[in-house]
């Protein structure tokens, strides 16, 4: 499926002859501009024949049967009808907070749309703005898969009342916004959730997102994976967007859901999803302007004599304006092309250089041929598969001399560009700690780009502390044990190494643990390097994982070593407790687990925090030092969190006095949602683009 916007649509001279009159369309008022039909190209049926027979059963059974769902699941169904070849197969969705009357009304009336809007047509699929219910129907079997298509992307053409400066900041509250509701949505029996956050400074958000009911929960988060990157893609930085498929439904706007008129802007924008070979205005020729409005258009006799010019002069005009269309895409496709031709040599020359300096320090590193390393992992075979992370699977290998190891394998579309990849080389191989996990090697060989690194047995920390089942195996002991290695590994690169290092990047999936269970900080993509007499830096992209960035990072750019104390109180409270920050949403006053703590903590009932299995294991004095240090490093401002040196010796000092705490960052920030059990207040920190877990986000091309 190939999303089109104005810049991917050809210059043909009889698009523009269509698009002009129809933009003139436009300005009369439309009170019926909600449906958005999909034609399919399975043919078309006969009038009168077996197949009509078959669909208008299935007219009158399938609303409802998806209204009388409402008591069990959701207003939704699925049913076929007829045998081969005029089965049919059929989807109805209404949204989640629709009534059963006015799921069954929208349905039938959707039947009616599909028919007018595309003729006898054996595959049709009807949305409506707001998405009160979508319908598909087909003479193919769509309901045998989980795939998502026909998706249908309409974003707001305004833009937010904030400065570019804060753009940022207000794109990492828009994805903890969907981020948390897509998380409630796998919650949730109905598959639908809507949610509000509310920010002094910006206007409140508003989100619906919904599943059909016979997903998974792995099928509707993989569902929504997409959203978040043509989300990204098309609506960054607007007030508002919705984007519409037969398995999700995502849709956020700067005012409360409830209000589904479509405003001409919206509609005017709309990106829509549709076969290559069908016209690329297809659904604005179908756009659902009722025959009553055209008629009274074109019949007032004042504007008759307008039509006629313009019937005259707009073919004219329209040819015109795509020759100029078509000249300037052709001028800057040729210069585009000899820009990626010369970027392209120039990246070759730099990896030559990268190459041939690894050569030189072969003593000290190993450079690997990809047949080695293809030999080692068998293959890239999935029995090798250790995991999956934000930049490429992850698989076990064996040398020949019987050394275990653990390869990366940078996938091409994972956002971890050669200079992130160079710069994890360079830099971790000259570190030498404990607590830091080694890289033995890696390997460059056309697009492909490996990192080798020692094999650790036992995977990652959230492996153990997120997992019920698992957490009886990380007793409090052994906790303690990492925690002490993760402040160790951090003090070192801070302060100890030859260079103070800013890892930007910690959080529980980049702490492996070996044989022992002894941690080592891994991933050091986007680290930062800083000479002895530099404190902090500033950059205009932010990488890392929303959840563990600290906020003057997140909303400015500003990074420093208070930066990665940050995280490490969120991975402290995170330990502690046995709860990600991120979707932490089971409390109804609070958004996060930083707040949550910061409420245990001022009520005097902070052992609450404590995971089950190690509540009995500490004591009260003990578990009272450990959340203190941890709040101490997630303040708000910097210079109120310790450094890594201090932290050291607060974990290590069990007589001294700890100074309270001031209140956590994003303490105050909150989510509600509305679902069948009553209002929540909830959240997700992590900016997902590729996944529902938190993943890194890494463009900062320049200026690093």
């Amino acid at each position: 499926m190939r999303f089109l916007s104005s810049v991917d649509m050809p210059c043909h001279p009889w698009m523009a002859m269509v698009i002009l009159p129809l933009l003139l369309l436009l300005l009369v008022p439309l009170a019926a501009a909600e449906t958005w039909p999909f034609c399919g190209n399975s043919g078309k049926f006969e009038s009168n024949s077996t197949y009509e027979a078959n669909l208008r059963h299935l007219s009158s059974t399938l609303p409802k049967k998806a209204a009388s769902s409402s008591t069990s699941t959701s207003l939704f169904a699925t049913d076929t009808h007829g045998n081969a070849p005029n089965i049919i197969f059929a989807l109805a969705l209404c949204r989640g907070d629709s009534n059963a009357s006015a799921c069954e009304g929208c349905l039938v009336t959707a039947f009616q749309d599909g028919q007018d809007n595309c003729p006898n047509s054996k595959d049709t699929t009807v949305y409506y703005n707001g998405n009160p219910c979508m319908l598909r129907f087909s003479n193919k079997n769509f309901l045998a898969t989980t795939v998502n298509d026909k998706i249908f992307v309409v974003p707001s053409m305004e833009m937010p009342l904030i400065t570019s400066t804060r753009a940022d900041f207000f794109r990492f509250l828009l994805f903890t916004l969907l981020n948390s509701t897509a998380e409630s949505v796998t919650d949730s029996s109905w598959m639908f959730a809507t949610s509000r956050l509310d920010i002094s400074s910006l206007p409140t958000l508003y989100c619906l997102m919904q599943c059909t009911p016979d997903l998974s929960t792995d099928d509707c988060t993989d569902c929504f994976k997409a959203y978040y990157q043509l989300t990204l893609k098309y609506m960054d930085g607007r007030k508002g967007g919705q984007i519409l498929g037969t398995r999700c439904s995502m849709r956020y706007e700067i005012y409360p859901l409830g209000d589904t008129m479509l405003r001409i802007s919206e509609l005017a924008s709309a990106v829509p999803a549709i076969n290559n070979t069908l016209p690329p205005v297809t659904v604005y020729q179908q756009s659902p302007v009722s025959q009553a409005t055209i008629q009274e258009y074109h019949g007032r006799n004042s504007r008759r004599k307008a039509l006629r010019i313009i019937a005259i002069v707009a073919p004219l005009l329209s040819i015109f304006l795509c020759f100029i269309c078509c000249i300037v895409w052709m001028t800057r496709r040729r210069k585009g092309t000899d820009i990626l031709h010369d970027q392209a040599a120039a990246n070759r020359l730099e990896e030559d250089a990268f190459v041939s300096r690894l050569e030189d320090k072969s003593s000290e590193f190993t450079l690997f041929e990809f047949s080695e390393i293809l030999h080692a992992t068998h293959n890239f075979s999935k029995e090798n598969l250790l995991g999956q992370g934000g930049f490429g699977p992850v698989y076990k290998g064996q040398l020949p001399d019987g050394v275990e190891i653990a390869v990366k394998r940078l996938a091409s579309h994972s956002g971890q560009g050669f200079t992130e990849f160079k710069n994890e080389v360079e830099l971790i191989a000259k570190l030498q700690h404990n607590n830091l996990v080694k890289l033995i090697g890696c390997c460059i060989e056309g697009e492909e780009k490996l990192l080798v690194y020692e094999y650790l047995p036992n995977k990652s920390l959230d492996f153990f502390i997120f997992d019920v089942s698992r957490t009886s195996l990380v007793d409090w002991n052994k906790r303690c044990v990492i925690i002490e290695g993760i402040s160790q590994g951090l003090l070192y690169l801070h302060k100890h190494s030859r260079l103070r290092i800013i890892h930007r990047d910690l959080k529980a999936s980049n702490i492996l643990l070996d044989q022992g269970m002894n941690p080592k900080i891994s991933d050091f993509g986007l680290a930062k390097i800083f000479s002895s007499n530099d404190t902090q830096g500033s950059t205009k992209r932010v990488v890392g994982t929303y959840g563990y960035m600290a906020p003057e990072y997140a909303s400015e750019g500003i990074y420093s070593i208070k930066s990665d104390v940050f995280s490490f109180g969120v991975l402290l409270l995170e330990i502690l407790s046995g709860q990600r920050n991120s979707g932490f949403h089971q409390h109804e006053d609070f958004l996060n687990l930083l707040g949550y703590s910061w409420q245990l903590w001022e009520g005097g009932r902070f052992l609450e925090l404590l995971e089950a299995s190690i509540a009995n294991e500490i004591h009260a004095a003990e578990a009272r030092r450990y959340i203190n240090i941890a709040l101490m490093c997630v303040q708000e401002h910097a210079d109120d969190r310790p450094t890594m040196s201090n932290v050291v010796a607060m974990l290590n000092s069990e007589g001294v006095i700890l100074p309270e705490p001031k209140h956590p960052a994003y303490f105050n920030l909150r989510v509600s949602k509305e679902d069948e059990s009553g209002s929540v207040l909830y959240s997700h920190n992590d900016v997902t683009i590729c996944s529902n877990n938190d993943v890194t986000i890494t463009e900062e091309p320049d200026g690093r």
